[in-house]
């Protein structure tokens, strides 16, 4: 019989336990996000049922689409909110949409990015959560800031002075591959840059490492990630979705 996506939840908690308890870290210290873009609201429900709050979704467009079924349903209020976070590339003309409906910008690749979301977010009266995207990979579609580029030195420093943007850590997307041990160097170099930006600009707080999907979050897990984005191995495979 095929597994509910509870069952799934359950089987990628345990796989994130094991891989914690080989890396001798505690499972607490890595969040699982469920990477629900492309699925509709009734699956983020679904999933939130059995507990998670975590979520992202990939473009501004879609995920405005679902979030008056979201809030109607109650998960964006009470004592227990589910947040949300764009985990895809943000154009500059959909950073003010972007600051009011999600929780977190986790792809904050460049300072005119992170000037029009902290503008935007303080117009709204709020501080917005980001991780800065680094390009560990030398693939073309990739995206982030290369981490030894002027791009990446201005912008940190001059992230301490927006007010409206809270900076939690760095993001990678690395190249796919059938061995998930092919991601590993690109992991590790992520949680090695981390380590040296944090002792060279300690203005800049950047705790989260936020690596790792479906296929080799194990590996990221035994790198140090803090957040891995699982969408298949929870949802199963995404239906195909316009641009947005």
């Amino acid at each position: 019989m095929p597994m509910s996506l509870a069952d799934n939840i359950a089987r990628v908690q345990e796989q994130i336990a094991n891989a914690c308890r080989c890396a001798s870290r505690a499972p607490e210290s890595v969040q699982l996000m469920a990477v629900s873009k492309t699925h509709p609201a009734e699956a983020i429900l679904e999933a939130a049922a059995s507990g998670l709050r975590l979520f992202g979704e990939n473009r501004v467009q879609e995920f405005a689409g679902k979030r008056d079924a979201l809030a109607a349903a109650g998960l964006l209020a009470g004592s227990d909110p589910a947040r949300f976070h764009c985990i895809g590339p943000v154009q500059s003309n959909k950073a003010n949409r972007a600051a009011e409906i999600f929780d977190a910008v986790d792809t904050l690749d460049s300072l005119r990015l992170a000037q029009r979301l902290d503008q935007a977010a303080a117009a709204r009266g709020r501080t917005l959560a980001v991780n800065i995207e680094i390009k560990t990979s030398p693939e073309p579609a990739k995206h982030g800031i290369l981490p030894d580029s002027p791009e990446l030195a201005a912008l940190l420093e001059q992230l301490p002075d927006m007010q409206h943007l809270h900076v939690c850590g760095l993001m990678t997307v690395p190249p796919f591959a059938a061995n998930p041990e092919e991601a590993r160097p690109y992991f590790r170099r992520l949680r090695e840059l981390r380590d040296s930006l944090a002792a060279r600009c300690p203005r800049v707080r950047l705790e989260e490492l936020s690596m790792g999907m479906s296929h080799d979050f194990s590996v990221a897990i035994e790198e140090g990630a803090t957040v891995v984005r699982v969408g298949t191995a929870i949802f199963g495979s995404r239906p195909p979705v316009g641009r947005g």
